[in-house]
């Protein structure tokens, strides 16, 4: 089992019309690593929406045809989704879509409400008809009520976040604005830039900025709501400082694509990072230096320089092949392991190998990948990860929804090491983790138990579904 990622959230300004459409998919394109169940894009012609979104990539969603058919307009936003409240189904596709009394909004969220199943019932004892599963909905309901009582869409989310807890970094467009917000910890990553020929746009990675030729200017500070316009981005601070810094730290580990910088520190440093920590603090006798692509390369580059183990590469990944979590069953994810790694016979037959990957979650796809080596010829295998061991549930966005799976919560490293037929097993140490991120505040729940917020009672993905279900029979 592989990690999931959560969403990545995309927004474009532009001082009059234009293809903001194609804009927003090349943004999305970028983002592409952090959300594979489902996609879209709303575009603002004029006060106009116009929406397009299904389950599926960006390139199975949006054909030439799609874009060429979607307006000139001068905002959009868009969405790329693996969902951790709610279902992969149509109907929890984003942006999320909302004509009210005080006009229209299109929201996107990456993150998840750590108190989503207490808003839930509180809106819908209200009143309140939810046609999705997913928290997002719950923001936009709360965001909308909020509209009704304050002077803007902006005062209005200010609003909502003193009702909204856990992580949630937001697009969201009006009739008139495109605004982008970070919740008061900044649990998930939010930047923006300027285009060149003018505008802004907003998205989860700096990574996304570039691939539109916009120039990077900052990231949001946690709890900042910006709103962009033509004079410029104006800054809302209300909620800023409010809270201690809480960015997930498994957004340098694995999460952000190598290119984007977050807060300031680029990721692939961060990786490169971990990597001389695990050769520091869990070294290993070994002729060659290999990482598993694409997120343990940097860190296995770091091992190397720091341990003088020469560094190579012994895995191939097929590049036409999606992440492993993309199939639903054990069997088919032993089949994607498969078909997406193959090793490098003549690279690592005969040769004590440090293996280094970026985390262990039930040990399925790590025992396959030793497999492999194995079967190449390798002589030892020292597996190094270069996050520390899987202890906790996490409630901000990464789908670790209990300790049920989690090898390391039933055996020690050791044991680990065992199952998966390694010779060894290091994990970086969690204390090691702040200098990943230059020094800056982050959360290790996952990994620690310390969470920012009160801990839901029910955790379970599917929840809203199963609390639907329990209503009809």
């Amino acid at each position: 089992m592989s990690i999931h990622e959560e969403c990545g959230v995309f927004g474009v300004w532009t001082p009059g019309p234009s293809d903001v459409s194609t804009l927003c998919y090349y943004g999305l394109f970028a983002l592409q690593h952090r959300g594979q169940e489902s996609c879209g894009i709303v575009v603002n012609d004029d006060g106009v929406f116009f929406s397009h979104k299904d389950a599926g990539l960006l390139g199975e969603v949006f054909s030439f045809e799609t874009l060429s058919r979607m307006p000139e307009g001068n905002m959009a936003v868009g969405h790329v989704r693996y969902g951790t409240t709610g279902g992969s189904g149509r109907k929890n596709c984003q942006p999320i879509e909302v004509n009210h009394q005080k006009g229209k909004m299109a929201l996107c969220h990456n993150g998840n409400l750590s108190n989503a199943a207490g808003l839930r019932d509180k809106l819908e004892l209200s009143g309140a008809i939810f046609h999705t599963t997913s928290d997002t909905e719950i923001i936009a309901y709360i965001v909308t009520q909020k509209r009704l009582k304050t002077p803007s869409i902006e005062a209005a989310l200010g609003a909502a976040m003193g009702e909204l807890e856990g992580a949630y970094s937001l697009v969201l467009m009006s009739a008139q604005k495109l605004i982008a917000a970070r919740d008061p910890y900044g649990f998930r990553p939010l930047c923006y830039g300027k285009l060149p020929g003018g505008g802004y746009a907003a998205a989860s990675e700096s990574c996304a900025l570039s691939a539109i030729g916009a120039e990077f200017v900052r990231d949001l500070e946690p709890g900042e709501i910006l709103v962009f316009g033509p004079e410029g981005a104006a800054s809302h601070r209300e909620h800023c400082g409010l809270k201690p810094k809480k960015l997930c730290v498994f957004e340098y580990i694995y999460f952000a694509r190598p290119d984007s910088v977050m807060d300031g520190m680029p990721v692939h440093l961060a990786r490169q990072r971990a990597g001389e920590l695990l050769a520091e603090r869990r070294p290993a006798c070994a002729d060659l230096v290999i990482g598993v692509p694409d997120s343990g390369l940097d860190a296995a580059l770091g091992f190397s320089r720091a341990s003088g183990i020469p560094y190579g590469i012994g895995l191939i990944k097929n590049k036409y092949i999606g992440r492993t979590f993309i199939s639903p069953g054990e069997t088919q994810r032993l089949d994607q392991v498969r078909i997406k790694l193959s090793a490098i016979e003549a690279a690592v037959r005969g040769k004590r190998l440090v293996l280094v990957d970026d985390s262990i979650v039930r040990g399925t796809t790590s025992g396959r990948i030793v497999r492999l080596l194995r079967e190449a010829g390798a002589k030892e295998i020292h597996l190094r990860v270069s996050s520390p061991p899987f202890l906790h549930p996490c409630y901000y966005g990464t789908d670790i929804d209990s300790r049920d799976h989690l090898i390391a919560c039933r055996h020690t490293p050791e044991e680990t090491a065992a199952i998966i037929g390694a010779d060894s097993l290091g994990y970086l140490p969690a204390e090691a983790l702040p200098e990943l991120a230059g020094g800056c505040g982050i959360c290790s729940a996952c990994f620690d138990g310390r969470y920012p917020t009160p801990v839901p009672k029910d955790t379970r993905k599917d929840r809203f579904e199963q609390k639907l279900g329990n209503r009809q029979k």
